[in-house]
């Protein structure tokens, strides 16, 4: 007995390498002996990512920043619609390496239907100006309470509505020929904004309207960014110096076009008072100086020399000096008319 309690406290050393088939435990005269089984390690399996509803926020976003208030929106007509289902998109300064440009409004086929434009918009915020850029949704969300006209009258949009699979147009705020377009209708609309200074930017001096709950709401739709024509029409607008703030004078003479990209031939309308950029240093035209102060209402106003806001239009009347055509309209119409001619001998003869 002795012998066997010896064998069961140590080690099995002659069946350390035999595997034991029994199952459990083995009873051995009162010693237990417990197997081990070997298995492989287990494998990890990571949980399953919970699927999230994504949901894209409108594009309101600072893109670009200035240190100075865009000028004044100019005043314009909006061109004729160039075919059906065409959305008005509303002109707008932008800023490049050149300062303030201007975009031109223009027909924009929208990116899928039932769809409408919420305009960029400009706000000051931080010490700086900056620029929120414009996207499609299915509403109309904040642009800064800024009145664009054609239907943008600062809140929502009231140029046409989605009906159906169609767009209605309000030709009350749209140039639209019905003899071709049928899907119309006349809708007054009421502007309660009485100031006639067409700023183009929200905050301290410009417009200090909030977003409405509405708008609020609308920011939190998913959104649909501007179409490649409309980032084409804007990238050319930047490549185009006559419409450079700093040369048109804030009056571009591409003010709007009938569709994106289109700025010369039918349909390409100009601002009121726009004219075509004098060559002259201090308009950024061929062979300027470098920082030449730029005339412009609205823009750096603190470092335009006064009596020189208005030049741009009429460059002969700079000094306070009538244009070169008056003078030579005044000049002829101040001469003396020639002497009448003495009559002949044969002529009194004949009259006697």
């Amino acid at each position: 007995m002795s012998e066997f309690n010896n064998a069961c406290s140590r080690p099995f050393a002659h069946g350390a390498h035999r595997l034991l088939t029994l199952s459990g435990i083995v009873l051995l005269g009162g010693c237990a002996v417990q197997a081990r089984v070997y298995a492989p390690p287990p494998v990890y399996v990571a949980p399953p990512t919970p699927v999230r509803a994504v949901v894209v926020a409108p594009a309101v976003e600072v893109s670009v920043t200035a240190t100075e208030a865009p000028p004044p929106l100019p005043d314009y007509e909006q061109p004729p619609i160039p075919a059906d289902g065409y959305i008005w998109t509303p002109g707008y300064w932008h800023y490049g390496a050149a300062g303030y440009f201007w975009v031109p409004g223009t027909w924009v086929e929208p990116p899928q239907v039932g769809l409408l434009w919420t305009p960029g918009y400009w706000g000051f915020a931080g010490g700086v100006y900056g620029f929120h850029g414009g996207y499609w949704g299915a509403h109309v969300g904040f642009y800064g309470g800024v009145n664009y006209g054609f239907g943008y009258v600062g809140v929502g949009f009231v140029g046409g509505r989605w009906d159906g699979g169609h767009f209605a147009y309000n030709t009350a705020v749209n140039n639209v020929n019905t003899t071709v377009i049928h899907n119309t209708y006349n809708q007054t609309v009421i502007n309660n904004n009485v100031t006639v200074n067409k700023v183009s930017y929200n905050g301290p001096g410009g417009v200090t309207a909030a977003p409405t709950a509405q708008e609020r709401a609308a920011a939190q739709e998913s959104h649909v960014p501007p179409t490649t024509a409309q980032t084409a029409h804007v990238q050319a607008a930047s490549n185009n110096p006559a419409l450079s703030a700093r040369a048109n004078g804030g009056h571009p003479a591409i003010a709007a076009t009938a569709r994106p990209g289109a700025f010369s031939g039918p349909g390409v309308v100009s601002a009121h008072g726009a004219s075509t950029p004098p060559s002259a240093p201090g308009n950024n035209a061929p062979g300027a100086p470098h920082g030449a102060t730029p005339a412009v209402a609205g823009l750096n106003q603190t470092h335009t020399p006064p009596g020189t806001q208005n030049n741009l239009a009429h460059p002969q009347t700079a000094n306070g000096q009538p244009p070169l055509g008056n003078k030579t309209q005044t000049r002829v119409a101040n001469k003396r008319p020639p002497p009448k001619p003495k009559p002949k001998a044969d002529d009194k003869q004949h009259q006697q």
